[in-house]
């Protein structure tokens, strides 16, 4: 039996437990758009991906809830330039073709999203998954509708890194640390499984059984 989730103990748990004790509407509105998704079309999936999931998005977006691009900057010049100053310092060692720079038709493939979506080739492939030309308006991938599909259908079926939610959280195993490999290798792994298991009580109360939550 599939039971809805308690929004009202879910807001309340993670505001002390994730938000330092209140909540922005922003934040609020971001994380009930994710809830949205999972409640129209995963309804009965395993809530420790839903947990996951939010987990993500709560660290993609520096805590905002709300698709965001890289570096926070209000436009793509300025992200640019703060990539571009990160780079040549040494800040991003693990990049070895700046993703970033302006194509030759001057569009750039930096993070964008509750994702943080890159590289062209991905825009392509998730403009499939969402039906919205994404390589031809990159940014729209910043709207909230389509941050939320790409998001979860990114991470259910494995579009990122081709690591999949039911990879490392299944019946067999329950893997917080190596799901980041969902998304972004083992960068900030810990942390993330930190978060996610936070969302999780939020999520699952305690005091439900198992067969009822």
């Amino acid at each position: 039996m599939t039971v809805s989730l308690d929004r009202q103990f879910f807001f309340g748990t993670v505001q002390h437990a994730l938000f330092n004790g209140s909540l922005a509407p922003a934040q609020i509105e971001g994380m009930n758009a994710i809830l949205d998704y999972w409640d129209a079309n995963l309804a009965t999936a395993d809530r420790r991906w839903l947990a996951y999931i939010l987990a993500t998005a709560f660290h993609e977006t520096a805590y905002t809830m709300q698709p965001v691009r890289e570096t926070l900057a209000t436009s793509d010049s300025r992200a640019v330039e703060i990539l571009e100053t990160a780079f040549a310092s040494g800040r991003l060692s693990w990049v070895k073709s700046p993703y970033w720079r302006p194509d030759e038709d001057g569009k750039c493939w930096l993070g964008r999203g509750l994702v943080q979506l890159t590289h062209k080739r991905n825009y392509e492939a998730m403009s499939e998954v969402t039906g919205i030309d994404l390589v031809a308006h990159p940014d729209r991938a910043m709207e909230m509708t389509p941050a939320v599909t790409i998001l979860i259908e990114g991470m259910l079926c494995g579009s990122f890194t081709s690591h999949r939610l039911c990879d490392h959280l299944n019946e067999e195993k329950e893997d917080w640390v190596n799901a980041r490999r969902i998304v972004n290798g083992t960068d900030r792994a810990e942390k993330l499984a930190e978060y996610g298991r936070a969302f999780l009580t939020a999520i699952r109360p305690e005091h439900c059984s198992s067969s009822g939550c």
